[in-house]
């Protein structure tokens, strides 16, 4: 293979968040005879800490995500190649300006939506090829979602709406865990009010409770403390 021309520029791949760099743009570490290129020092200093753990697979890794919307004039490019490493025991904010693609991003790891193009790889494994009864069980059993809008069941109460994921999923769970659960967010008083008996903060914790009952893998949340107050919010975070 000939060398890159001044028109061919190098391409390198952060083994620690994913994303593509170029020589120009990358923070270069020698490991043995090898130099590897990271985006900035945080990535660097992790890889330093833990080498082996960051030369394995990680738990999800979305690789060349593309999403597009409609055809023609209408044609609309939400996501671009989008390359995301997440780890085990990592805790990922993706930030942006509204329309930017943070929603469409989510769905896409939470098998909601599939990629126009590209792989979302969980273990290694393209979870974006599988089929719907496919994607409905490992959802119910590997991801938790806290959605922007709540999607909370009108004609449920709270502790029926929290309940449906272990319908889904077989789990049974004590209706004393189910009631600590709510005490924990400050909500035990409102298990059996419906969301249109609930203040928009009390339905976010509902949503953040329906998200964590099956104890799931990852869980994925679209601007999950919006209508708290700060300390509700950081504690939720830290649940």
């Amino acid at each position: 293979m000939s060398a890159p021309t001044s028109k061919q520029k190098e391409t390198f791949t952060d083994p620690v968040c994913g994303i593509s760099l170029s020589e120009s743009t990358g923070h270069p570490l020698s490991v043995g005879s090898k130099e590897i290129q990271f985006c900035g020092d945080q990535c660097r200093d992790r890889f330093k800490s833990n080498p082996e753990k960051f030369s394995g697979e990680p738990i999800l890794k979305i690789s060349n995500v593309w999403k597009i919307f409609g055809t023609g004039e209408a044609r609309t490019e939400v996501l671009k190649g989008i390359n995301i490493n997440v780890w085990k025991g990592d805790f990922v904010a993706i930030i942006g300006s509204s329309g930017s693609g943070k929603s469409t991003t989510l769905n896409m790891v939470g098998l909601l939506d599939k990629p126009s193009k590209g792989q979302v790889l969980l273990r290694g494994k393209d979870i974006a090829v599988l089929s719907d009864d496919e994607r409905a069980k490992l959802r119910s059993i590997t991801f938790g979602f806290v959605f922007q809008q709540y999607n909370l069941l009108p004609w449920l109460t709270a502790e029926e709406n929290v309940k449906m994921p272990l319908l889904f999923s077989g789990k049974i769970l004590s209706d004393e865990k189910i009631h600590e659960h709510f005490k924990s967010v400050n909500l035990e008083n409102r298990m059996d009010h419906c969301p249109l008996e609930m203040s928009g903060g009390e339905q976010q914790r509902t949503a953040f409770l329906r998200a964590v009952i099956n104890d799931p893998e990852i869980i994925l949340g679209d601007e999950p403390t919006g209508n708290l107050d700060s300390e509700t919010g950081n504690k939720l975070l830290d649940l």
